[in-house]
């Protein structure tokens, strides 16, 4: 019975007398008179007359009238700004179910890019893949710091702990994987079978298959695809001794560049216009893509160049002469010839500043792109430096000897060593935040940048993995793996990681029960309309 109807007049009628009502109206009175003092004297007499019937009913009275919404108190500027210090985001997606008013609050824009801020949420700086993934808000229309928290927030959870694979097993067979690259569109893979094959990115199947080179593709880049800019043109090279220019949208070959006299083995473009190749013939040459003509032949290594890399107008070569050369590529003049290695380089990184070189010395030597002076070499690895990538003062490295290494070239220090593999690094890519490599040991694992930690094995493992690229809501995975009906014969894999789950049809787990859904005001599930819980 509710205390409306337990103190209505016809209800008291049935209990007291009208002496009695007189009596305790009057009482009334007088307890309104009484000094604080009194009041606590008088209740305290009455209490110890109760029993714990009594005792109970007069505390399912008091107990909701002592609940007081401290934020709601507040003035709105201070309520958020106690807010501001929440950095866990389950604590908010908490908050959020308590009342419609702290909801509300919650839906303020500036906790939310507080929170972004303190997380780090922002566009990747993955040099390797492009992928427009998640605009930033100076280029989104109606954009909400929430949603954006949100969605970032959710693909983060889904990279430490799994996303959606999809799984290619037919369209390989047994070819060896050279090179990959993929964007938000198509995912292109050279193989050692003369063919390239081009996959969709978000379904995962074969678009087509591009034909034409008399020889294993050993190189392959495209540039294009923006939004602003959707023709992508593509550029590969291999065993065929030519370069051939393609229209990767629809698959047509536009050019086919000759002039090299063995195996191109490496290949950049600056952009849609000018590229670069590598040759076993120990030259460089230097092409106008969109013309399909040569502007100059680089001559200078001794020996097969094994690797290159771009910034603005000046490429990096790295060669088994065991020397990497700086050039012009507007004038194709040798620029620096960079001498100290002990044997082959086989890659190179070059960010305009520095170039990087690792070594079948198992040194990697840190030089100034200016001067052409070494600045410092790095040593630890025991045995060839295949593997390396510059990002800033960041530098990651994988050898032979199975060890990922991550340097400051700021001091020129090695700041993580990790025993990664019981065999040689074949791939790694990092970016701010995590770190993936494989092996020839067929095992691909997901680290922690910051703290060199083991997040998960990232896939099953394979017998050998040829190729791993990701952005910022993909993998793409190239293997080997045996084939179950069949251990003696070998299939090549690919894997297509996405970690977008929102944007697709996968539905993620969470394994913590307040999750970002707590966010959306269709889900908020409240005891009042008004009063916390």
């Amino acid at each position: 019975m509710s205390v409306g109807a337990e103190n209505s007049a016809a209800h008291l009628a049935t209990i007291f007398d009208d002496e009695q009502l007189d009596h305790i109206r009057q009482l009334k009175t007088s307890f309104q008179q009484f000094t604080p003092q009194q009041k606590q004297f008088l209740l305290y007499e009455i209490i110890n007359c109760c029993d714990s019937s009594q005792l109970n009913y007069l505390n399912s009275l008091i107990a909701p009238r002592l609940k007081i919404d401290f934020l709601k108190e507040l003035p709105i500027e201070v309520s958020l700004h106690v807010l501001s210090f929440i950095d866990d985001p389950k604590t908010l997606a908490r908050a959020a179910c308590v009342s419609t008013f702290w909801n509300s609050l919650l839906r303020d824009e500036a906790t939310w890019k507080s929170l972004c801020m303190k997380h780090q949420y922002r566009r990747r700086n993955s040099s390797i893949c492009g992928g427009e993934l998640l605009n930033p808000p100076s280029q989104r229309l109606n954009f909400s710091y929430r949603e954006y928290f949100k969605r970032k927030y959710n693909i983060a959870a889904a990279w430490a702990h799994g996303g959606d694979v999809r799984v290619v097993e037919d369209g390989f067979g047994e070819e060896l994987v050279t090179s990959l690259q993929f964007d938000e569109k198509y995912i292109v893979i050279g193989c050692d079978n003369n063919r390239i094959e081009v996959f969709d990115t978000q379904t995962a199947r074969k678009v087509r298959t591009l034909e034409g080179h008399e020889g294993g593709v050993w190189a392959l880049q495209f540039k294009g695809g923006e939004k602003h800019d959707p023709e992508r043109v593509l550029v590969s090279g291999g065993c065929d001794r030519e370069v051939r220019v393609w229209d990767l949208n629809n698959g047509r070959l536009r050019y086919v560049l000759r002039g090299h006299t063995s195996t191109v083995r490496c290949l950049k473009m600056k952009d849609k216009r000018t590229a670069v190749t590598g040759s076993r013939d120990a030259t460089m040459r230097v092409w106008d893509v969109q013309r399909g003509v040569l502007l100059h032949v680089l001559l200078g290594h001794q020996a097969s160049v094994r690797c290159l890399d771009i910034s603005g107008n000046v490429v990096a070569s790295g060669s088994y002469d065991a020397t990497a050369r700086l050039w012009d590529m507007r004038t194709g003049r040798c620029l620096h010839v960079l001498v100290g290695h002990l044997s082959q380089i086989y890659v190179i990184a070059f960010d305009g500043n520095k170039v990087v070189t690792g070594s079948l010395d198992s040194n990697i030597r840190v030089w100034d792109a200016g001067t052409g002076h070494c600045l410092a070499t790095l040593s630890g690895h025991t045995s060839l430096v295949g593997q390396l990538q510059l990002n800033g003062n960041t530098l990651v490295s994988g050898g032979t000897d199975g060890c990922l290494r991550v340097w400051d070239l700021q001091h020129f220090e090695c700041t993580q060593q990790i025993s990664a593999h019981d065999n040689s690094v074949t791939c790694l890519q990092f970016d701010d935040r995590r770190m993936v490599s494989a092996a020839n040991d067929g095992r691909i694992k997901l680290w922690d940048i910051k703290q060199g930690r083991l997040i998960r094995n990232f896939s099953q493992p394979a017998k050998t993995v040829w190729k791993i690229q990701f952005n910022d809501t993909k993998a793409v995975v190239l293997m080997q793996r045996r084939q179950c009906d069949n251990p003696d014969q070998n299939k090549t894999v690919m894997e297509v990681h996405n970690f977008d789950l929102e944007s697709s049809d996968a539905v993620p787990t969470f394994s913590s029960s307040a999750s970002f859904s707590s966010l959306s005001s269709s889900s908020v599930t409240m005891m009042d309309t008004d009063e916390p819980l």
